[in-house]
């Protein structure tokens, strides 16, 4: 469908963007659906987010989502949030609506949605998360309430380290799994928890685009594990590839964006996305 002088704008902010698939898989459900909306991304970083928002608000953007690095950097902003965005303090989808700008969280959801629909059993289970971003504490929220026993986020021991075990706390308290949180760079840790873990998750950049590296030595790896990654591109990262080498089974990102692309249009628009019209695009 051709904008026209009606078209209701809805976009995604981050850098980078231009590889992002969301504009295509919006824009094909817009159409399918016969919605007067359009989707665009802008590459904004964090010195430029006010003058966005800003600037979006004036001339009547119905919503946008955000990806690395401004989902906790859009917090300020916001004059509501979810349960879930709050537990996570991250944000990657964001209304406005009644003269507020309200944020969520989707990627914890379209990441466990993704798991279940590739036949990924985790309930119960014990995961090992690298990262602790907004995409990573999303996941860990969503997991926690989804029934996993256990979860260990390993992340760099910088200045928000401490502000993480809080967080780790919290969704402890809040549910009935037990979160820890450790030192990215102590490896024989890392090969322990490896080794108690059912699903390892890859929450970082590493690995992104041309970058060929990974932050797990591949003898950490063993058949049983499952490992997943966030990143869809490319879509076998040095993680993922080392995985299958050994024999894992693995899944990267690109249905978790699939599903949290569809709860974050359901929010906008009120109407279910055409999943299986969209799938393909992903393949």
């Amino acid at each position: 469908m051709n904008p026209s002088g009606s078209t209701k704008l809805l976009c995604l902010l981050g850098t980078p963007v231009g590889h992002s698939i969301s504009p295509l898989m919006h824009n094909t459900s817009f159409d399918e659906l016969g919605l007067d909306y359009t989707y665009m991304a802008f590459d904004i970083d964090k010195d430029k987010l006010s003058e966005a928002v800003n600037g979006l608000r004036a001339f009547g953007c119905v919503g946008f989502n955000l990806t690395m690095p401004l989902k906790n950097a859009i917090i300020p902003y916001l004059d509501e949030m979810s349960q879930g965005a709050q537990l996570a303090q991250s944000v990657n989808t964001c209304v406005f609506r009644d003269n507020k700008l309200i944020g969520y969280t989707t990627d914890g959801y379209g990441f466990m949605t993704a798991m279940t629909d590739v036949g990924i059993s985790y309930k119960n289970s014990t995961i090992t998360i690298l990262g602790a971003g907004g995409a990573a504490k999303s996941i860990i929220v969503q997991a926690a309430l989804d029934g996993v026993n256990k979860i260990n986020i390993f992340k760099n021991k910088n200045a928000t380290f401490n502000e993480c075990v809080e967080f780790a706390d919290q969704v402890t308290k809040a549910t009935e799994c037990d979160v820890f949180v450790y030192d990215m760079n102590d490896m024989g840790l890392l090969e322990f928890c490896l080794k108690e873990s059912d699903i390892l998750i890859n929450a970082t950049s590493v690995g992104m685009g041309d970058d060929d590296s990974s932050i797990v030595p591949k003898e950490f790896l063993y058949k049983d594990l499952i490992v997943t990654d966030v990143i869809y591109h490319p879509e076998m990262t040095r993680l993922l590839k080392d995985a299958a080498e050994i024999g894992c089974e693995t899944m990267n990102g690109k249905y978790m964006l699939l599903y949290q692309g569809a709860e974050a249009f359901k929010i906008w628009t009120g109407k279910e996305m055409p999943i299986e019209k969209i799938k393909p695009l992903f393949n």
